[in-house]
């Protein structure tokens, strides 16, 4: 995505020689979503710490196996690194951070329930780790204990949307992505507001 996105950057704004271009929010390698990039240093580091000060509202949806208890809540645990995975620390290990969201269910069907996720912090694979140790792992991830598999090794998870201030103006800004073709929960629907993409694969496919 990286290198896609400094193609567009060079062609749209007539660039010639190398593009800078700063990867500020990424995504896991089977998750679909928004991610954040900035076209300057500066932008990049304002913005990153906009993300470390807690200043980034992160929406995510997420089909998880079975229905959360009480169907919205707050998961908080520690977790520390492990291997290309991460865990839910021990009591008292050294090396864990906290890790924080909050869920609400907002549609079930049979076993399943499709949750907004308002993601408070920002660790690795932290919405995949906290579900499955609660015993709802995100439908496709097998990684954490999903039973099923999803078509391309996907999973059931996206960065809905993305709220943030600009980092030189300063003024609000929101990003929010459709839902992927293929999603497995065909009744969420797109309020209609998001704008036509700048460029297509198609457009592109020439320059890559």
């Amino acid at each position: 995505m990286l290198d896609l996105a400094k193609k567009w950057v060079a062609l749209r704004y007539s660039k010639p020689g190398r593009v800078y271009l700063g990867l500020v929010h990424r995504l896991d390698f089977p998750v679909a979503g928004v991610m954040v990039f900035a076209r300057t240093s500066k932008a990049a580091s304002r913005l990153s710490a906009e993300f470390r000060e807690g200043k980034v509202k992160k929406t995510y949806l997420a089909i998880v196996e079975g229905i959360p208890e009480g169907c919205e809540g707050t998961l908080r645990h520690r977790i520390v690194p492990s291997g290309k995975l991460s865990r839910v620390a021990y009591t008292g290990e050294q090396g864990s951070r906290e890790a924080v969201l909050e869920y609400r269910v907002i549609a079930q069907s049979g076993k399943q329930a499709l949750v907004e996720i308002d993601l408070k912090t920002g660790k690795k694979h932290q919405i995949r780790l906290q579900f499955s140790h609660i015993g709802h792992p995100v439908l496709g991830d097998s990684l954490y204990g999903s039973a099923c598999a999803l078509q391309r090794g996907c999973i059931a998870l996206m960065s809905r949307r993305m709220d943030f201030l600009h980092p030189t103006r300063k003024i609000p800004m929101s990003f929010q992505s459709p839902v992927p073709a293929g999603w497995p929960w065909p009744e969420v629907i797109d309020p209609g507001l998001i704008p036509a993409p700048l460029w297509t694969w198609q457009q592109m496919r020439k320059e890559l």
